[in-house]
């Protein structure tokens, strides 16, 4: 107890501030995942120090050469570099693109009144989102293959006489990857903009619908407006992650015949370090992507502060 004085001089006894039984239960609960969060995202970058080493597998750090900034001057003389910065940017610039459709299918499913179709149409839509770039890669193969699926019923009709080369045709593997996973995030990135559209004042749409205002009116004066904070938001966020497009889905569908295009500087630092067994040079690579990520986050979190008035982190 802490005992303070009243204006009469006489003791009042303050109580301590009690910690709620509700909120220590819900921090117990969330301590596994900090854990979770503090060993796989923190305490890998202390690995960051092998970037200034010559390190070798084998050898102890201690009795290894340090050579400073040797690995990432090397970085600016590597071809390869320059190869995989271009397909990433490539592959991040078209999933921008296509960052509108999402928008569309949520305001689609928004303005369907049968809640069966609705729940079936989300369901359907959000469904990739939860199978593995492997299950992917699979069905993929078996449909777009020489002797997939869509290439038999095409040679079949009379169509084509040769089968296409889909998933190994180097010069549209950027619109192929893109639409692939277009297909495999479209329901759940509607889901965000599914959530902005029911936080809509729906008296802005009765009164709309009073001023004679018909439904594409209203999506187009109510809510599309209402949902532009969210869509602005999430395309900030979506640049400063232009260097981590990702990895699991170029490393499944890469191939000998698109391996130029699809290498993505996430896929290369495992390339290099675990392939080659390139430690310190992928290290190198790997804080370069970091790095440049913290820096667009900042800057696009000015940009914001200074648009919006308001930042995003």
């Amino acid at each position: 107890m802490e005992t303070v004085y009243s204006l009469d001089q006489q003791p009042i006894k303050k109580k301590r501030p009690q910690i709620r039984k509700e909120g220590l239960i819900l921090l117990l609960m969330a301590i596994p995942f900090i854990v979770i969060a503090f060993a796989f995202h923190y305490v890998p970058l202390f690995g960051w120090i092998y970037a200034f080493f010559d390190y070798r597998p084998g050898i102890p750090l201690s009795k290894t050469a340090f050579v400073g900034f040797d690995h990432f001057r090397e970085m600016l003389t590597d071809s390869n570099m320059t190869r995989v910065l271009v397909n990433t940017l490539a592959l991040s610039f078209l999933a921008l693109l296509c960052a509108p459709i999402p928008v569309l299918l949520a305001v689609m499913v928004s303005e369907v009144k049968s809640n069966l179709f609705k729940r079936i149409l989300q369901t359907t839509s959000t469904l990739p989102h939860y199978i593995s770039w492997v299950i992917i890669y699979s069905l993929a193969f078996s449909m777009f293959s020489s002797e997939g699926a869509i290439n038999v019923i095409l040679m079949r009709l009379g169509f084509i006489d040769v089968p296409l080369n889909v998933l190994g045709n180097e010069e549209h593997v950027w619109l192929i990857q893109t639409l692939i996973l277009l297909w495999k995030t479209l329901g759940w990135n509607a889901i965000i903009y599914l959530a902005a559209i029911v936080s809509i004042d729906s008296e802005m749409y009765d009164a709309a619908k009073v001023d004679g205002a018909g439904r594409i009116k209203s999506i187009i004066h109510i809510t599309i407006p209402g949902i532009m904070p969210t869509f602005i938001v999430l395309q900030l966020l979506a640049v400063s992650s232009l260097l981590s497009v990702g990895f699991e889905q170029y490393f499944v569908f890469n191939n000998i015949m698109v391996a130029d295009k699809i290498e993505v500087l996430d896929l290369y630092v495992y390339r290099v370090g675990l392939v080659m067994n390139d430690y310190p040079y992928s290290m190198a690579v790997g804080m370069f992507k970091s790095v440049i990520g913290i820096i667009l986050l900042f800057l696009i979190n000015g940009l914001s502060k200074k648009i919006r008035g308001e930042s995003i982190v």
